[in-house]
């Protein structure tokens, strides 16, 4: 893993407050008195990780007029492929294994559209001891919430990321959801949250529906369509794009498929690491 932006020998750029840029910076050393040079390629700490993905703080100005901060991480192929044969997995390798570690262990809940569920076979998140302290140091609990947001519900309660989470999972709906069907994940003792007055969710309300419940640093894993809505509301703070150096051709969707926007979003520059080919890109919303 090495560092190509922002490269921490040169000048730091001049910024304005809240500016994403002058969020950027490398990395605390993981042991007093030791400098690293960031731009060689070795294998970075968990730690180190986590420093260089950390969520900015609740007083920090690129957050303000936020309820939460909501982050995104997808893997793409070269020729913009979210998936090969509807799973993800074939694009990634062991850095972005490493990164999408990282991240699920900083979140309090990971927001996931419930076809990515079905088709990914989510499993409750797991506690990890090197972020134990972390965490706790934090207020959070052992382990991230698994937030499923879904119109239908049709969703199986009997799985494993129903009847053995750590923390338990949660579901997003809307108000005029099936009845039946919320009665039945409500059974199941499944948390139901509505984000929505209709059959299914408004994006932009999924943030301040979770920090109600101490849920602030909100990662979503997709699908493409769920991150397309969030994209298309205005309400992606931040995306974490991993480019594989891969090409899958075929049909798969982009890493996001929503409605168009009369403008395009803007985003800036946060961070960029390499490791094996792979370019670990983070952007944040303008």
């Amino acid at each position: 893993m090495r560092r190509l932006f922002p490269l921490p020998s040169l000048p730091a750029p001049a910024c304005e407050a809240g500016d994403a840029l002058a969020e950027a910076v490398p990395p605390s050393p993981p042991e007093p008195g030791i400098v690293r040079d960031w731009t060689v390629d070795r294998e970075w700490t968990l730690d180190e990780l986590a420093d260089a993905y950390a969520y900015p703080e609740a007083d920090d100005p690129v957050r303000s007029g936020r309820a939460g901060w909501l982050r995104a991480n997808m893997v793409s192929s070269l020729d913009g492929a979210a998936h090969h044969e509807g799973r993800s997995q074939p694009l990634s390798g062991a850095a972005d294994m490493r990164i999408f570690g990282v991240l699920r262990s900083l979140a309090d809940a990971v927001v996931v559209g419930a076809e990515t569920v079905r088709q990914e076979g989510y499993r409750p998140a797991r506690a990890r001891e090197a972020f134990a302290a972390r965490r706790a140091a934090a207020g959070q609990g052992p382990a991230p919430a698994i937030a499923v947001v879904t119109a239908g519900l049709g969703l199986d309660f009997a799985l494993p990321l129903f009847t053995e989470p750590l923390v338990p999972t949660l579901v997003l709906t809307g108000a005029g959801a099936p009845e039946d069907r919320v009665r039945a994940a409500r059974a199941a003792g499944v948390e139901v949250l509505f984000a929505g007055e209709g059959t299914g969710v408004d994006p932009e309300r999924v943030t301040g529906v979770l920090a109600e419940r101490g849920h602030t640093r909100l990662l979503t894993e997709g699908g493409p369509r769920l991150l397309g809505q969030f994209a298309a509301a205005g309400a992606l703070d931040e995306m974490c794009l991993s480019l594989a150096p891969v090409v899958a051709v075929g049909d798969a969707p982009r890493i996001m498929d929503g409605p168009a926007v009369a403008v395009p979003g803007r985003f800036v520059l946060a961070s960029m690491l390499e490791e094996a080919g792979f370019l670990f890109t983070r952007y944040r919303r303008s």
